[in-house]
């Protein structure tokens, strides 16, 4: 070969590779969902992802290289749930973090087989999510939130802050939270052992919560044992 066609060759080449690196990022480039049930302005909620993030690097996966994160914020907005959902599932990525209970429920209602990771749900076999918390089956799996015994947990804690509350009630949104029978068990035992009247205050928007609050009888529907006002992201 004449020297000036061996350097054609090599420039040639030479061009190629950019391409050739481009095809082989994209070829390898890998795509999850990430769907949240919270507000995006929710600092707790932000340090989670950041750290979602930081170990997915010590993994070997970074955006933009080999990884797209596809982040979707509902701000408790069940609609948006809805949408969302839809969107990332039409995405197919490989997996997709939920973050939620209802986010969970409106994944699965989309999806029977990618594969979804859950954080912050209570309650996975009550709510249908899986089938046993040591083999999820199906294509669930994750970490569960809260044990049933942590409803008593609640209540002894709020009686050791004010011994002298006699009436409590839990405070949760029907559509979005887990079901309260979830804690009865829990709540009503404890609530046996230190003489409280107890109750729940179903609320379907933040702008309810204060009234339930401040006139301890809006929507509160007597128990003989249930449980103490909470509000928790699940």
């Amino acid at each position: 070969m004449r020297r000036r066609d061996f350097i054609k060759v090599i420039v040639g080449s030479g061009a190629a590779w950019p391409l050739a690196a481009r095809a082989q990022q994209v070829e390898h480039m890998r795509r999850i969902g990430v769907l949240i049930g919270f507000a995006e302005t929710d600092p707790d909620v932000q340090s989670w992802l950041a750290a979602f993030r930081g170990a997915l690097v010590k993994l070997g996966w970074r955006e933009g290289s080999n990884l797209q994160i596809e982040v979707r914020w509902t701000d408790y907005d069940v609609d948006k749930i809805k949408t969302f959902a839809k969107e990332l599932v039409d995405l197919r990525p490989e997996a997709i973090l939920s973050v939620t209970t209802p986010v969970t429920g409106a994944l699965l209602r989309e999806t029977q087989t990618i594969p979804i990771v859950i954080a912050t749900v209570s309650d996975p076999i009550s709510r249908g999510f899986v089938t046993n918390l040591g083999r999820p089956g199906g294509n669930v799996t994750g970490f569960a939130l809260y044990e049933p015994s942590m409803g008593g947990k609640w209540l002894e804690l709020l009686r050791r802050i004010a011994p002298s509350v006699t009436r409590v009630a839990l405070l949760f949104n029907p559509t979005t939270s887990v079901p309260t029978k979830f804690y009865m068990a829990s709540i009503q035992a404890a609530a046996s052992s230190f003489a409280v009247q107890t109750g729940t205050a179903p609320v379907h928007a933040k702008d309810e919560i204060e009234g339930v609050i401040t006139s301890g009888q809006s929507g509160y529907r007597h128990h003989r044992n249930t449980g103490p006002i909470q509000h928790h992201k699940s």
